[in-house]
Order: C-alpha cells, then sequence, then structure tokens
C-alpha cells in the first residue's frame, strides 16, 4: 500500500503583509509560508512516505524572485537528499505566460534533480516511471488556454467554445488511459484545475484569469484510487464517504482575508486498490487573521465601542488584524485611531479601513425616465453609487442572472 503525501498551493511568496527578518532579511511572512513548508518536508521524511505529490503553485506570480526560488528549492532539494520520490505539477501561477519561455520549477527539469520530476504537460505515468512504485499516475498541470489556442491556431471569440473543447478533449485522454491502466495496481489522478461542484476560498485574489472546470463526473470516475487536486485554496473533498477521495488539501497558508477563517493541511493518503485511507494533517502555528467590522450608530462612547469590537490585547498578538468601520461623514473627528493602533499594539499588523457614509440621490438623466429603464440597468445605476468599478462587473453578472433564472422560473 504506497502512501503519499499530498499538498498543494505554497504561493511562498506572498509577502502582502509585514515586515522583514533582521537575521534572514527574509519578509516575516515568507517566512510564515516556509514554516509549514518545512512542516510538510520533516513529515515526508519522517515517515519515509512512499511519494510527494506538490499539485501546483509555488509561486505567487510566474517570475519569482532568485532569493524564494533558493528557498523553494533547498525545500525539494531535502526530499531530493532523503530519495523520496517528489512530483512537482505545474500550477496557473507557475506557468509563463508567454509560449517558449521557462516556467518557475523548470530548473529542477534542466538540473536533473535525482527523485524530482516535473509535471509540465498531462502525462500518464507507469511504475517505470516512478522509481518502481507499485502505482499509476495520472497528471493534469494547468491548461494554458493561450497555449491551447497557439497550438491549434484558433480564434479566442468564443470562450465557452474552447473550454468545452478543451474539457471534451481531457476527458477523453483520462478515460483513455483509465482504459489502458492496470487494474490490479492503485491509480492516482493529480490535477491543478477547477472542479465543478468545488467551493471556492479566497484565491480568486490570486488567481490569473478564467478557469477551465472539469466535470465532477471525470474525477470521481471508481477506477480512481485517490484524486489530488491543487488550485482552489479552501480544503475539501468534493466526494465524502465514497471512493476515490477527491482532494484540495487548500493552500498551506492564509493567502488573504478571504481564508481568515479556514483551518490550513496537506494530505497523507494509504492508496489501495478499491480503498483508500486518508489522514488530514492539520499545520499548526498557522498566523492568526482577525476581521472585524462596525457600523456606527451613535456619537456616544465611540472609542470605547470601536475597542469592544476587537478581541482583547493578548488575544491579538501575532495577528493580522482588520477592522472596517462605516461612519457619517461628519462623524470622522469622533475617531481616535491612536487609541485604536495602542490598542492593537501586539498585532502583527494592523488596518483600520475607514468607510464614510454620504446621503445621496440618484438622479437619472434628463432625457430619461424611470419607466425606461430596465432592471439590470436601474441596478447599474444605484450601484455606481454605492461600489466601486472593480466590483460592478461581478455585481451585474450575478443580478443578470439571477434576473435570468427567476423569468424562466416565472
Amino acid at each position: 500500500m504506497p502512501t503519499i503525501l499530498h499538498f498543494a498551493d505554497a504561493h511562498i511568496d506572498m509577502a502582502n503583509h509585514g515586515r522583514h527578518d533582521p537575521q534572514s532579511g527574509l519578509p516575516i511572512r515568507v517566512m510564515d509560508y516556509l514554516k509549514s513548508l518545512d512542516t510538510i518536508v520533516d513529515a515526508a521524511i519522517n515517515e519515509k512516505v512512499d511519494l510527494v505529490i506538490f499539485a501546483g503553485d509555488a509561486y505567487k506570480d510566474r517570475s519569482p524572485a532568485p532569493t524564494f526560488q533558493r528557498e523553494w528549492g533547498r525545500r525539494i532539494m531535502r526530499l531530493s537528499h532523503a530519495g523520496i520520490p517528489t512530483l512537482l505539477l505545474i500550477g496557473n501561477h507557475d506557468l509563463s505566460p508567454a509560449l517558449g519561455r521557462a516556467h518557475a520549477l523548470e530548473s529542477f527539469d534542466t538540473l536533473e534533480v535525482p527523485y524530482v520530476r516535473v509535471l509540465d504537460r498531462p502525462a500518464f505515468l507507469g511504475p517505470g516511471e516512478l522509481f518502481d512504485l507499485p502505482l499509476q499516475v495520472l497528471a493534469l498541470p494547468w491548461i494554458s488556454r493561450t497555449g491551447y489556442l497557439a497550438q491549434l491556431d484558433a480564434p479566442a471569440s468564443d470562450l465557452g467554445e474552447v473550454y468545452a473543447e478543451i474539457e471534451a478533449l481531457l476527458t477523453g485522454l483520462i478515460q483513455g488511459w483509465l482504459d489502458e491502466a492496470d487494474p490490479s495496481l492503485p491509480t492516482v489522478l493529480t490535477a491543478h484545475a477547477s472542479v465543478a461542484g468545488a467551493s471556492y476560498g479566497g484565491e480568486r485574489t490570486v488567481m490569473l484569469g478564467s478557469d477551465l472546470v472539469l466535470p465532477g463526473s471525470l474525477v470521481k470516475d471508481p477506477r480512481l484510487d485517490y484524486v489530488a487536486l491543487g488550485h482552489i485554496h479552501k480544503p475539501q473533498d468534493l466526494n465524502p464517504n465514497n471512493h476515490p477521495p477527491v482532494i484540495y488539501p487548500g493552500s498551506i497558508e492564509r493567502v488573504d482575508w478571504g481564508e481568515c477563517k479556514d483551518d490550513k493541511f496537506f494530505i497523507v493518503a494509504h492508496v489501495e486498490r478499491g480503498q483508500t485511507e486518508v489522514e488530514w494533517r492539520k499545520l499548526t502555528g498557522i498566523r492568526p487573521f482577525i476581521d472585524r467590522r462596525l457600523r456606527l450608530e451613535s456619537q456616544e462612547n465611540v472609542s470605547n465601542n470601536l475597542r469592544a469590537v476587537l478581541p482583547p490585547p493578548g488575544e491579538l498578538e501575532g495577528a493580522i488584524v482588520r477592522l472596517t468601520l462605516e461612519y457619517p461623514r461628519d462623524w470622522e473627528a469622533l475617531i481616535d485611531e491612536a487609541a485604536l493602533q495602542e490598542h492593537a499594539a501586539r498585532a502583527f499588523e494592523f488596518h483600520l479601513i475607514r468607510r464614510p457614509l454620504m446621503e445621496t440621490r440618484i438622479r437619472l438623466p434628463e432625457d430619461q425616465a424611470i419607466g425606461s429603464l430596465t432592471p439590470l440597468e436601474l441596478l447599474d445605476l444605484y450601484w455606481r453609487d454605492k461600489f466601486s468599478d472593480e466590483d460592478l462587473p461581478a455585481l451585474m453578472k450575478l443580478a443578470g442572472e439571477v434576473i435570468e433564472d427567476s423569468t424562466h422560473e416565472g
């Protein structure tokens, strides 16, 4: 029974908060990610797992600084020196946007690092390509829409049609591999992709471009014995209490506020034909994110109300803290930010987001009557006064879908 350690979405250079460590020179937030990565590598070595699968996105972007490449390389080399076979799947953040350019993990292939294999294109690996492990691995790295269109010399006019074509191609590929697979050996699928039915976490702020979505039926095929996914940061099993386990372990640290309540994990899976045991290993010492919101309704005891919405100072120690405050604009002088900063002095970072409110009246153009506007046009007028321009497209798209659904139901 091969034992696999599966993790994904390391994003080790997400230095979007805090200061630098004076000894190492590294951003302290990067050190948080590296601490989790060290925990994962230590577990693989100490427990002598048979295979490590990293399901993509080592970095936050496609051009990591040499310092961050060095720190990632040190951890992967520890696995290599321990003789642990390691598969590195290419994710969307690892892939260069230009055809022919090296991806972020190319050096491991170029230098032919022992026991490390980089998967930058779909592959079916048998025991002979897995250091004689009694195992089969089907691998789907991130599929670049741009690269696919360039290879086929196809227009990008209909994105939905392009994704449907890619989905059909991948489905046929996986089904063909499963038909060829040795039925006596455990079979693992690893993919860096979105799967239908998955719940998204906060990585929407990190993802690049639109997604190809794989059908749930593809990854839940009973001929598979474990499905090791990456790309979505929220930990989840898409096939609970059924075979095969279809698992996103999630990111190894909290990437942004969308993940402030998420625990972080890696997976140890004991893979057997028709029966796989999965252990969710919770990563400890994850830096807390504390997100609070308050709308001032009275001018009385403003400072006390602000402090009361935050945890006590001892609970803020080492945390990244955000307080979003809504209040009438003419109450600005009542907000004592210095007192809040003092209350949160033991936090790693404290952010006060001010949102002063103004009473506004939406005015229609002189040549328009309200009855001449569609519901979507009225919503657009209303929302332009309430939300930023970057939020409007998503809101309008969602509103259009709701209106369309209600119209069909009517």
